[in-house]
């Protein structure tokens, strides 16, 4: 009975940290948000203030100054048909290196994994030019495909790590039975692989929606997602501390609900064939 005091002691102390870590991690949403509600001079304010009255002058004057709405119509549909589209290149992209495999889907993996190593910036200044001479700048086309192509890779490579987990016998017995290649795809893989594909879904869905520095770049006031009217709020004067966090909170509170009630399928798609 000696070994129950010690276990309960290291239990006690993890549970400790969890919770520091876990303040620690939530401690700038949570003063973002505690900002958004503030008045210039609160949100500037030595020492800061805890205890103020909120005020919600922040949020009417970002929908006023800007239009909020659109911009979440621009992300909202770039990172949607961003993925949806990615997730219909990557599936039978996937699904031919996990049960056609041969000598180089190793190397043809490793690689497309490499192109996410480079820096976004090494690739701005020909993906601007070819938007500007096709007369894209500023358009949700250019963001939809500039997305795609960045959230291709990982599309691929979760599809692959889940797709190799679906046995093969199973897809053999399709064959035995007369499926063709697209039968087999589209009637046995797709229905068996929908977990993959919604967790891979939602990851490249949040990543479509954070991404920055494509929008600050290639869009405007036409097509600018949320992330340019939070950078809409740095000027010359200065920054503006409380509407910079109006606008980010509401930037971020629709994605951070959608990914609070999602969070057991984007935790599997991160962990697909960790495990093996």
């Amino acid at each position: 009975m000696a070994p129950a005091p010690a276990f309960s002691t290291v239990l006690l102390v993890r549970t400790v940290v969890a919770w520091i870590v876990t303040l620690l991690l939530f401690f700038p949403l949570g003063w973002l948000v505690l900002t958004a509600f503030k008045t210039e001079l609160q949100a500037i304010s030595v020492p800061p203030l805890l205890f103020f009255t909120p005020t919600l002058d922040n949020f009417v004057e970002v929908e006023r100054r800007s239009d909020y709405l659109l911009y979440a119509q621009n992300s909202l549909i770039t990172s949607v048909v961003s993925t949806l589209l990615g997730l219909a290149i990557a599936a039978p992209a996937a699904y031919s290196m996990a049960f056609f495999r041969s000598k180089w889907t190793r190397d043809v993996l490793m690689w497309m994994l490499s192109t996410k190593m480079m820096p976004a910036v090494g690739a701005l200044v020909p993906i601007y030019v070819l938007a500007q001479t096709a007369g894209l700048l500023d358009t949700r086309l250019v963001l939809i495909v500039v997305f795609t192509l960045s959230n291709l890779p990982i599309m691929v490579w979760m599809l692959y790590s889940s797709f190799r987990e679906i046995p093969h016998e199973i897809l053999e017995a399709a064959r035995m039975d007369g499926a063709t290649v697209w039968q087999e795809f589209r009637r046995v893989l797709l229905p068996l692989g929908m977990g993959g594909l919604f967790s891979t879904g939602l990851l490249c869905l949040v990543l479509a929606w954070n991404e920055a520095f494509w929008s600050l770049n290639l869009s405007a006031a036409k097509a600018g997602t949320l992330a340019a009217l939070i950078a809409s709020y740095s000027s010359p004067e200065g920054l503006f501390w409380a509407k910079l966090s109006c606008a980010s909170f509401m930037a971020i509170a629709p994605i951070v609900v959608f990914g609070w009630f999602c969070q057991r399928q984007l935790v599997q798609g991160l962990t697909f064939g960790a495990v093996k």
